[in-house]
């Protein structure tokens, strides 16, 4: 078969001109300069709060920190010995400030002495946007997962009711649990439709366990969850469960806005 002379002459000449603009390319062509990212000192340890975090405790107080059902009224939970403890009589509490999209630490401990099962055994969650009083928001679950089985995404590093976590890395009560969290805020259109959905990563005690996931809407405890009401930034809630369990502590809470 012969080719057309006219075709292997385009051939030939798409060839030569390919090898000279290669010919031609140098390595500084793909780097550039600018801009420069801003240098931020980090802590001495990963779980230390870097230069640019904003601190939510610090173990000294509660200055950053509202009751969700009445955010005029300071948060009413327990600062003991560098601790925060849940108060499951005061209710939810939720930062003063409102966040978009961040990277979050915070670490939890279920007592040693823990009691209960299921779901009712050291519950708390995460919302990790709260978009209204009580439990409305998107929840990151806190519960003893450490040889205490209930239904998967209901355990510790789920997304409530939404996916469960990749694994299971939960300590023993009594130790120190560590969430690592980026969150990527919701972004709705002027007529209130979604434009893009929520999505979040999460290390558990320094493992992955979900990985950009996309979230279906805020928390729905019955029903699926959907987007049904535009909202723009909005604060962390920490949960303050109704389960008979011993109450859980927190401390070195910090934030980074991205």
């Amino acid at each position: 078969m012969k080719l057309n002379s006219t075709i292997l002459t385009t051939v030939l000449l798409a060839g030569i001109s390919t090898a000279s603009v290669f010919a031609q390319a140098k390595h500084e062509d793909t780097e550039f300069y600018t801009p420069v990212p801003k240098e931020v000192k980090p802590g001495k340890t990963v779980s230390e709060a870097p230069s640019d975090a904003i601190i939510l405790f610090d173990g000294k107080n509660l200055s950053e920190w509202v009751t969700t059902e009445d955010r005029n009224k300071p948060a009413q939970w327990t600062v003991a010995n560098g601790l925060l403890t849940v108060d499951k009589k005061a209710g939810n509490i939720e930062t003063k400030k409102a966040f978009g999209n961040y990277q979050l630490h915070l670490e939890w401990k279920v007592p040693a002495n823990i009691t209960g099962e299921g779901q009712g055994r050291g519950n708390s969650g995460i919302f990790l946007a709260s978009i209204g009083k009580g439990d409305l928001g998107y929840e990151l679950q806190v519960l003893d997962n450490n040889n205490n089985p209930t239904y998967t995404n209901g355990m510790a590093g789920s997304i409530y009711k939404q996916t469960t976590p990749l694994v299971n890395p939960s300590r023993k009560p009594g130790e120190w649990q560590v969430y690592d969290i980026v969150w990527t805020a919701p972004v709705f259109n002027t007529d209130s439709t979604l434009k893009s959905p929520a999505a979040v990563t999460v290390f558990l005690n320094g493992v992955l366990v979900q990985n950009n996931f996309i979230l279906k809407g805020p928390t729905q405890y019955i029903g699926e969850a959907a987007y049904r009401k535009a909202h723009g930034n909005s604060p962390i809630k920490l949960q303050s469960h109704g389960d008979k369990s011993e109450p859980l502590s927190f401390r070195n809470i910090w934030v980074r806005e991205l």
